[in-house]
């Protein structure tokens, strides 16, 4: 009965070393399995992802002005005299807004944009809003940039029925606004320079709003200056456009200083 016992015990023994339980751990792992070379394979790995490119490349501030050369036309008064609100709202009458010209020659409301340049590229959407009002019956501001999908808030600052026809190639809307304080928020689907806004109750009103991809664009100030900040060294195309001189484009190189400075000449009718 003895020796059976040693006999069985060395017959378990026997099983268990050739079934890897023998001492080290193992705890039940396979080994490695190996390719027709009889080389183990990479152990897996969680892939690394690409690294994004450095943030903070180079970039410019382009500046510069718009001139107009020869005698500017004359603003000519608006009539306001069929809305009590609106010609309460002045004590002097408004002014025309389609050449605003300063004594020096500096045109204010043009519109200056990088056209060509940033094929390719694509540019978050703001979430902020861009501000459209109507305060004196006039909206406010005369000419703005915006890009695709952007929020454009819509306000209505005056005690008068007012509305808002904005005339995009596609995505036309028509919007009343009967009541001092009123809101809407609406975006324009895809680009345009420039998109007409009019109002359809006071004839005098009118707006023009650039819609691009990109947020490289700006609109002179009552000196005719413009800024860009933040453009990507490149080679570039830039319209100046202006409702009543027309448009302008000049080929750039920017990236080799912080700020570069880019003026523009416009014509005056006769010159």
């Amino acid at each position: 009965m003895k020796m059976r016992t040693t006999l069985a015990c060395a017959a378990i023994m026997s099983l268990c070393i050739a079934a890897g339980c023998g001492s080290g751990g193992g705890g039940g792992e396979k080994p490695p399995a190996t390719t027709g070379g009889g080389t183990p394979p990479p152990a897996a790995t969680t892939p690394t992802p690409t690294p994004a490119p450095a943030a903070g490349g180079q970039t410019v501030t382009l500046t510069g002005s718009i001139k107009l050369e020869g005698a500017a036309p004359a603003r000519s008064p608006l009539k306001m005299n069929a809305d009590a609100v609106c010609a309460k709202a002045h004590t002097t009458a408004a002014l025309s807004q389609d050449a605003v010209v300063d004594a020096n020659g500096m045109v204010q409301w043009v519109f200056v944009y990088v056209k060509s340049g940033l094929e390719g590229q694509e540019f978050d959407t703001p979430a902020e809003p861009v501000a459209f009002d109507q305060q004196g019956c006039l909206y406010q501001p005369h000419v703005f940039g915006i890009m695709v999908n952007q929020p454009l808030k819509i306000l209505n600052s005056d005690p008068t029925l007012h509305n808002i026809h904005a005339l995009p190639a596609k995505g036309e809307f028509n919007l009343g606004m009967p009541r001092q304080g009123m809101e809407f928020t609406k975006s324009f689907v895809q680009p345009e320079v420039m998109v007409k806004i009019k109002c359809d109750v006071h004839p005098w009103m009118g707006a023009y709003a650039g819609v691009l991809t990109h947020p490289f664009y700006a609109v002179t100030d009552a000196s005719g200056k413009f800024s860009i900040p933040n453009l990507p060294a490149g080679q570039y195309t830039i319209e100046a456009w202006h409702e009543k001189f027309g448009a302008q484009t000049q080929s750039v190189t920017v990236g080799t200083t912080p700020t570069q400075e880019l003026n523009f000449t416009f014509a005056a009718a006769g010159s």
